[in-house]
């Protein structure tokens, strides 16, 4: 299968509007969602941030977040948006004793994403430089994301007075692709539960804490990690048709059941798209990969920034 790849120096800013922001305020607030979220959180100091998700008891993703800590007694968790009501309510119906607040935050402090070295020099001596650090830029906080293909990215976080940040405007389906490019994945409501984590590389990424102590899932997450259960992964791909989030994606020998499903998707000016497509493993040996049926749009693998254990893909 022919490799493809997408190397675009993208420059500006962009308010995120597909993303939300939960504010856990209280002197409890690290230690009540070490118990909910894959990743540890009490020993998240000011001035990092980390990957999480959150599972059902069936270990299944109902949520990813990035999550920093605002202050001593803050921390913030980024998710898409559509996700942020349900979750939330969620999240609240287990806090019980527990000194913690949980509210929407993304009226009080929008979301921007910033790419380019022309964000690094608005950022100035602000920006982190190391993968995950956080800082205070003024009243508000930016994260280093990973780079793609050599682009620097940032999430910052800031009050809504605040004017938005004085750079080119960075169109919507850009942002996507380089979200879809860094093969960090977004749940998103067409999602929901459709991924143990490790099928969307989580773990790889440095969302899955495996020495945590239990959470909603727990057991299954270990399970696929340590039993040499895993048989499913998450790949760059492209297509000269649109895609879509939640569709699914057929193997060409195998029409009856669907190979994957598209976890993120972003278009491209030449009207095809950029997909993280979760996959099983054994349909990347021969034959060939379609979106939405076994003759439909034929994928073709891009590449990942980061490795896939060898014998995972």
């Amino acid at each position: 299968m022919g490799r493809m790849t997408a190397t675009t120096a993208l420059q500006g800013a962009l308010r995120l509007t597909d993303w939300g922001l939960i504010r856990a305020q209280g002197p409890d607030a690290a230690s009540f969602l070490h118990g909910q979220l894959t990743q540890d959180t009490n020993s998240l100091r000011e001035g990092t941030a980390r990957l999480a998700g959150y599972c059902s008891a069936k270990g299944r993703l109902m949520a990813s977040f990035i999550v920093w800590r605002g202050d001593a007694d803050t921390l913030y968790l980024a998710c898409s948006a559509d996700l942020l009501a349900p979750t939330l309510k969620r999240l609240s119906m287990f806090v019980l004793r527990a000194k913690c607040k949980l509210s929407d935050a993304s009226a009080d402090l929008p979301l921007y994403g910033l790419a380019g070295t022309e964000a690094a020099a608005w950022l100035g001596d602000a920006a982190p430089t190391t993968l995950w650090a956080s800082a205070n830029l003024g009243t508000g906080q930016v994260i280093r994301l990973p780079d793609v293909d050599g682009t620097p990215r940032w999430l910052l976080a800031q009050p809504a007075e605040v004017p938005a940040p004085t750079l080119p405007a960075l169109a919507a389906n850009d942002w996507a692709a380089l979200e879809v490019r860094s093969g960090v994945v977004r749940i998103t409501a067409a999602t929901v539960e459709q991924f143990v984590p490790q099928m969307v590389n989580l773990e790889l990424v440095g969302g899955v804490n495996f020495q945590k102590g239990c959470y909603p899932g727990q057991e299954i997450v270990a399970r696929s990690q340590y039993r040499g259960t895993l048989k499913r992964r998450s790949l760059v791909f492209h297509s000269a048709a649109p895609l879509a989030i939640g569709q699914e994606v057929f193997h060409s020998d195998d029409p009856a059941q669907p190979a994957g499903l598209v976890a993120l998707a972003a278009s491209r000016p030449d009207g095809g798209s950029s997909a993280l497509v979760e996959i099983k493993l054994s349909a990347l040996d021969g034959g060939s990969l379609h979106a939405g049926a076994a003759d439909g749009p034929l994928l073709q693998r891009g590449n990942l920034p980061y490795p896939i254990p060898a014998d995972q893909g």
